[in-house]
């Protein structure tokens, strides 16, 4: 079956790496993938398979990007068409029906569909819009059962036409990643000051103040420092916010990094502090690594990857207080990191990439 896989471009997000991941991975002998981008960019795009065409749209923006797909699939006539971006699935299904295609049509939503980094008006039109276009799809993914829950409850999907896929995260050479060497001397000194690690990107929804406002709380009795991975329009903002609370010395921004395992391994503690999310990456990731963490216990992936209490903690949204007194206990008692991480070691193979691309194969193949 030809499959033609549409997103926006391939940046440093979660989204980004996962398509990576799935063109790697599916099954040659099912299915031979090709890409779409509205824009050939992006610091994973030297990471498509060789063997996987790559069709730079060359649309001005996303939101102007329907006659372009649908030039593209009039084209290539594919068997499938998968959008993995859910702000791109709406303009993938314009675009396949201006194509008068008969593609299987699969979508993927990534996200909490209520999320307090958009204005009610943004909502609103946005869930209006997807619960018209949705309903043209043979089936849409969701990353985890909360954002399958939005898709049935909000968008009035039929639960037969969603399926949960995680995302394809652990793969065998975590291990192997994770031993690279760090040339940051926050993570070569062994008797180094605790350090917290924060990965993802530089934007609102993540909430990093309340992040630095925690670190600011821990370090009245735990001399901690964070370094944070990521990218995105907020570094400079944050970067001001930790010098006015007297935390110049105690933060890093680091950037982009394709390869997080090696940090995660060498922190003592990983903390997210997000307002919503889809199935974090970045949790999965460092449980894989064997180091705790804590998070925020938004809607909807953070509950489905933590098991408070047994390899990290769940605090409420925007409790600067909380992540504060959680991550101060976890940093105070080896043993309890000990522990955390060995449980999360233990469970991180859940999320698979084979056990992912199973379910991957199903949906776009369209097995029952």
């Amino acid at each position: 079956m030809s499959v033609l896989v549409f997103r926006p471009s391939l940046g440093e997000g979660g989204a980004d790496r996962v398509t990576v991941t799935l063109l790697h991975h599916l099954d040659r002998a099912r299915f031979a993938p090709s890409l779409a981008l509205v824009r050939r960019t992006g610091v994973l795009s030297d990471e498509v398979p060789a063997d996987v065409p790559v069709i730079d749209l060359g649309a001005p923006r996303l939101a102007a990007a329907v006659p372009y797909l649908a030039r593209a699939i009039r084209a290539r006539r594919p068997d499938v068409v998968v959008c993995t971006a859910g702000a791109a699935n709406v303009i993938a299904v314009a675009a396949h029906r201006l194509a008068r295609s008969s593609a299987r049509l699969v979508l993927s939503e990534r996200s909490a569909l209520h999320r307090s980094d958009r204005s009610g008006l943004r909502r609103a039109i946005e869930i209006r819009l997807k619960r018209l276009a949705y309903r043209r799809a043979d089936v849409v993914t969701a990353v985890s059962e909360g954002v399958a829950r939005d898709l049935v409850e909000l968008l009035a999907l039929p639960a037969r036409r969603v399926q949960v896929v995680y995302n394809p995260m652990i793969a065998d050479d975590v291990a192997a990643r994770a031993s690279e060497p760090v040339t940051h001397p926050w993570f070569a000194d062994a008797e180094r000051a605790p350090v917290l690690l924060a990965v993802g990107r530089l934007v609102e929804v993540k909430d990093y103040p309340a992040m630095l406002a925690a670190l600011a709380e821990i370090r009245r009795s735990v001399p901690a420092r964070l370094a944070v991975l990521g990218e995105g329009p907020l570094r400079g903002e944050l970067e001001a916010r930790a010098r006015a609370l007297g935390l110049g010395d105690a933060v890093t921004f680091l950037g982009y990094d394709k390869n997080p395992y090696r940090y995660m391994q060498r922190a003592d503690l990983v903390i997210q502090s997000s307002r919503a999310e889809g199935l974090p990456g970045a949790l999965i990731q460092s449980l894989a690594c064997g180091t705790p963490v804590i998070a925020t216990d938004c809607d909807h992936g953070p509950r489905e990857v933590v098991r408070d209490g047994v390899d990290g903690y769940l605090v409420p949204v925007g409790d600067t207080r909380a992540l504060a007194a959680r991550a101060a206990l976890v940093l105070g008692d080896a043993a309890l990191r000990g522990r955390l991480g060995a449980a999360g070691a233990a469970g991180a193979p859940r999320f698979s990439v084979a056990s992912s691309m199973q379910r991957y194969h199903a949906a776009i193949g369209g097995a029952a």
